[in-house]
Parts: structure tokens; C-alpha cells; sequence
């Protein structure tokens, strides 16, 4: 039989278990249960488009070939960084494993994509998809991981044996380790500027850090940091510390630390943390410090509560802030990126029941829902890595802060789901009451600072943008490259990165619409929101020589205190 005849029987094998793969791949997506949508009993329905079935059905019938084709000659392509290493190149067997497996996810997101259905149910069965296929790579899997398997042969088992002692460490302390935790300390290496805690009450520490400068601007500065995390974010390291970086630029600077909530805490409020988190804080920094008016930046959730904190003391007639810096910060919650695969009536329920009067939504659930929206990078990388190669994972601040979670009062939680994600009530004029007080976000005439990072999975640009339509006092809007915390801590030094200004102030409705008039600048935005704070700061005097104000609001200990310490 010639060589030409042997292939086309392969091939036509080859095909026919290909075609009867894909028939059973188009069952199961018919079959997938999605439960009831929000408002009605039935379970949804899955159908598929013909056309883009029939058109992904010959593109996966023609990769197939193309691959068993690559596969004979010992050359299948394979263009992934999971499958980079030279184990996997020097293994025909394993790089065809791999691009088969990759071929297979393609066609299974295809088919996701072909669901013909609502934008929500399209995305969660998108979202499902991805979260099974990273988890099926064969990279996860030592009988496939040709890297994992050439380092165990080298070591002569040693790599085998330093994973399961990493895996056992890693089920002790309750997560993945994605760095070196042994190596940081919060206070010694992180979350060093120096400065002392002057306030305390059952939800934060109020910090205030020394200054560095001779004179500082009149104005003090307050930041607001997420309470769903640590505020050291914010201070990593000297060098890439937004608020060393506010402290060297001549703001008398302070900064909300959270109580990591335990159960004396479990039935606290949104409107706790309003009022007793940052007006409390306002409050004392205009004590301190004897200013009529202060400037405060919110940061992601630090922002939500905020702009609520702001809108509840204009409500009171009070107008304490001169000006708001809101960073990734969601306000009109219309577009709420990927996290809305999980949110709907349902879900909300469920959540209040749960704990809507009392209880803990626990930090590490928390922090494996937000490492799961990126499964490649922030689960199976690790995976790999430390159990599979028993490598220990390089040191990286950034990773250690993610990993340092923080837990959040069930109440507050299930307010924030069902009046924020589900229903968007905060941008519907008197639809909200907090502290008392109707929120209309149209009585916010103070100039804001708007920041939203280009590739944030968890606030979405447009979402960010989305705020410059609701305030009305004077904006100005920057879109920086990265995501949700790369692109927010961006030291200029580094000179990384780019950031987007549009000159003439206009806004119109959309982002898309921003950017046509907008210019790249390169490097960091840290500069350019420096100078516009500063236009807001007021004169400058003499630094002040010690912490807080008299006995009522002196200094308690030293930063970073002992609110962040607190572990979930």
C-alpha cells in the first residue's frame, strides 16, 4: 500500500473520531443546564447558530488535519506559554498532547461563542468554559507535564518530593502560594513610610505619616483605600508607594487602615462604614489639623464609600472635601465586567439569607473568587509550579499583599450585592437612603479626578468612565494601560507604561467616544494627578513637627499599626 493510501485512511480515521467528538461536544452544550433565569421557573435553554456551527464544525475538522498532519512529521505547533518549556519541544508525544488540547479549547470557546442567548447567560457559559478548560490543560498534570517530568528525572525525585511538601504547607495556611510569604513582613518590608496611627475605632485606624518635605500644602490629604483589601497596597515599597509618593510631593498625608473583621464585627453595615469609617475619618483630619476643607482619594471600593460618605454630608449640607480623587472606582455599576457572571436575584438571595443580618463573608472565598477570573495566571501557574516542579515562587510584593485577605461583615456585603451590582441603585436620585440621608450623587459639585486602567478585568475602564457622566462638578479623566492594581501603582520613576488625556475637558457619552479625542502620553499618570492635586491644596506652611493634635488625637503606635496585621 503506498504511503499517499496509508495517509488517506489515517486521515479519514482520524476524521471520523474527530466528527464523532465534535457531535458529542455539541450534545453536551445542548444539554447544559443553566437554571432558571431571574423572573421565571423554567430552566434555560441552550441553541446553538446554525451557521456559526457549521462554520466552526469545518474550521475544527480542518485544524484537526492540519495537526495530525504536524503530528507525523513530529512537529506539532504549539504557541502557549504553558507548553513553552524545551520538555515539551523536545517531546513529540507531549506537544501533541498539547496542541490538540489547545485545538479542543478553541472549538469549545467557539461553540460558547455560538450560544445563541442573552449577553449574561452567553458570558457565564463563556466563563464556565474557560474555568474547565484551564483546569483540564495537561500542563496540571504530572502524567502529561513533560517539563514537570523532565525536572523530576533530573532531580532524581527530588522536585516530587519538594512539591508535596509545598502542597502540604499550602493546605496548612489554607491557599495557594503565589510568592515567598516567609520573606515579607508587614511593617519591616512592606508598609514601611513612616508615620503613627492618631485615631482608632472598632472599623480603622486613622494613619498619619511623617512629612518629608520642609513645607506642606494646607490642605491635608486623606486616602481611602478598599476595605475588601489592605490599604499597603498603597505603600509597598519605598519606591513604588503611592503614598510615600503623595508625602514627597508635599501633602500632609493620612490614610484609612481597616479593621480585618472578626466575629464582633459580623453585623456591620454599609452605612458603618459610611459614617463611622469615612466621615469619622474626615472628620478627625479636619480636627488634626484645623483645615476647613480637605482633599480625599478613593480607591476601588475605598472609592464607592467615598463618593456615598461625600454625597450623604452634602445631603447634611456640609461640604468638607474640596476635592475627590476616585481610582478603578465603580459609581454607576452598569457595566460591572466579568464579576456579573456571578450576580442575579438568585445569587443575591442567597447571599442575604446567608448572612444579609449577621456573619462573615470570609476573606479566602473572597480572594479565590478574584484569582479564579484569571485561572491561567493566578491558580494553575502555581499549581505547576510549586506541586508539580517543586519550585518556591520568586518574592513579589504585589503577590504577597493579594494573598494577605481580609474578610467582610455578611450585612454590608449583601447591602452592596443587591444595591450597587444587582440593582445600580447609587446613580438613581433619592432611590438610596444611607446615614439617614437620600443619596443624590447630582449634589457632588466638587472637581474630581477620575483614573481608570485600560485592561481592568475587575472595573472595567468604561465603568470608570462611567462616572464622568454622573458627577457634575469639574472632572478630569485619565485611562492608564495595565490592570486593576499594575496599572494603579505606577511609580514615574519606572517610566512604564502609558497613560490617555483628553486636553479640550470635554466628555461625551461613551469611552470609545473619549479616546477619539484623546492623546497617549507615555509613562506614568502619578505626574499628571500631582499636578492637578496640587492646583487644589491650597498655600503652603511650615510642616508640621509631631503626629495628630494634643492628648485627644496624639499618637497611639507606630505605622503601619495594628489593624493591618490582623489576618482573615
Amino acid at each position: 500500500m503506498s504511503s499517499e493510501s496509508i495517509w488517506d485512511q489515517s486521515a479519514q480515521q482520524f476524521q471520523q473520531i474527530f466528527g464523532q467528538g465534535w457531535a458529542q461536544a455539541v450534545q453536551s452544550f445542548q444539554k447544559m443546564d443553566l437554571g432558571a433565569p431571574t423572573g421565571t421557573a423554567a430552566p434555560a435553554v441552550v441553541q446553538l447558530s446554525p451557521a456559526k456551527l457549521q462554520a466552526l464544525q469545518q474550521q475544527y475538522l480542518e485544524e484537526a488535519k492540519a495537526l495530525w498532519a504536524q503530528g507525523l512529521q513530529g512537529k506539532p505547533e504549539v504557541k502557549d506559554k504553558r507548553f513553552a518549556g524545551e520538555g515539551w519541544a523536545a517531546n513529540p508525544v507531549a506537544a501533541f498532547s498539547a496542541a490538540a488540547y489547545l485545538l479542543n479549547a478553541r472549538t469549545l470557546m467557539g461553540l460558547a461563542d455560538a450560544v445563541e442567548a442573552d449577553e449574561k447567560t452567553r458570558a457565564r457559559i463563556r466563563f464556565g468554559v474557560e474555568q474547565w478548560m484551564a483546569a483540564m490543560a495537561p500542563s496540571n498534570f504530572l502524567a502529561f507535564n513533560a517539563e514537570a517530568q523532565k525536572k523530576a528525572i533530573e532531580t532524581k525525585g527530588e522536585s516530587i518530593a519538594k512539591g508535596m511538601q509545598n502542597l502540604l504547607h499550602d493546605l496548612k495556611q489554607g491557599h495557594v502560594s503565589m510568592t515567598d510569604e516567609s520573606l515579607f513582613e508587614v511593617g519591616r518590608n512592606v508598609a514601611t513610610t513612616e508615620g503613627a496611627v492618631v485615631f482608632e475605632n472598632e472599623l480603622f485606624q486613622l494613619l498619619e505619616y511623617k512629612p518629608l518635605t520642609a513645607k506642606v500644602y494646607e490642605r491635608p490629604f486623606l486616602l481611602v483605600p478598599p476595605c475588601i483589601n489592605k490599604f499597603y497596597i498603597l505603600d509597598l515599597q519605598p519606591e513604588n508607594s503611592l503614598i510615600r509618593y503623595a508625602v514627597s510631593e508635599g501633602h500632609r498625608t493620612f490614610v484609612v487602615s481597616w479593621r480585618n473583621p472578626d466575629d464582633a464585627l459580623a453585623k456591620k453595615t454599609w452605612d458603618n462604614y459610611v459614617e463611622d469609617g469615612a466621615i469619622a475619618a474626615i472628620d478627625v483630619v479636619q480636627n488634626i489639623t484645623g483645615a476647613d476643607q480637605i482633599n480625599a482619594l478613593g480607591f476601588c471600593v475605598g472609592g464607592t464609600i467615598l463618593s456615598n460618605a461625600l454625597a450623604v454630608l452634602a445631603a447634611r449640607g456640609d461640604e468638607p472635601v474640596a476635592s475627590a480623587t476616585f481610582l478603578t472606582t465603580l459609581i454607576d455599576f452598569t457595566d460591572t465586567g466579568i464579576l456579573d457572571v456571578f450576580i442575579d436575584e438568585n445569587f443575591v438571595k442567597y447571599r442575604e439569607m446567608e448572612m444579609g443580618s449577621g456573619g462573615m463573608m470570609k476573606g479566602q472565598d473572597l480572594a479565590s473568587t478574584f484569582s479564579f477570573l484569571r485561572p491561567n495566571d493566578l491558580v494553575w501557574n502555581y499549581v505547576v509550579g510549586n506541586y508539580l516542579k517543586g519550585e518556591t515562587p520568586p518574592p513579589f510584593d504585589l503577590l504577597y499583599w493579594n494573598s494577605d485577605s481580609t474578610n467582610l461583615p455578611g450585612p454590608f456585603y449583601a447591602w452592596y450585592l443587591r444595591n450597587f451590582y444587582l440593582e445600580n441603585n447609587l446613580v438613581k436620585p433619592g432611590k438610596l437612603t444611607v446615614c439617614g440621608e437620600k443619596m443624590d450623587l447630582g449634589q457632588l459639585t466638587l472637581p474630581t479626578y477620575i483614573y481608570g486602567s485600560r485592561e481592568d478585568h475587575i472595573v472595567p475602564a468604561t465603568a470608570a468612565y462611567a462616572s464622568t457622566q454622573v458627577l457634575p462638578g469639574k472632572k478630569r479623566f485619565v485611562m492608564g494601560a495595565s490592570g486593576h492594581i499594575a496599572g494603579v501603582i505606577n511609580p514615574p520613576a519606572k517610566g512604564k507604561r502609558s497613560h490617555w488625556i483628553r486636553a479640550d475637558g470635554k466628555f461625551p457619552g461613551t469611552l470609545d467616544q473619549w479616546l477619539q479625542g484623546a492623546t497617549e502620553h507615555p509613562g506614568s499618570w502619578w505626574t499628571d494627578w500631582s499636578g492637578w492635586l496640587k492646583g487644589h491644596a491650597g498655600k503652603q506652611v511650615a510642616a508640621p513637627k509631631g503626629y495628630g493634635k494634643g492628648t485627644k488625637f496624639k499618637a497611639i503606635e507606630p505605622a503601619p499599626g495594628r489593624y493591618v496585621q490582623q489576618k482573615a
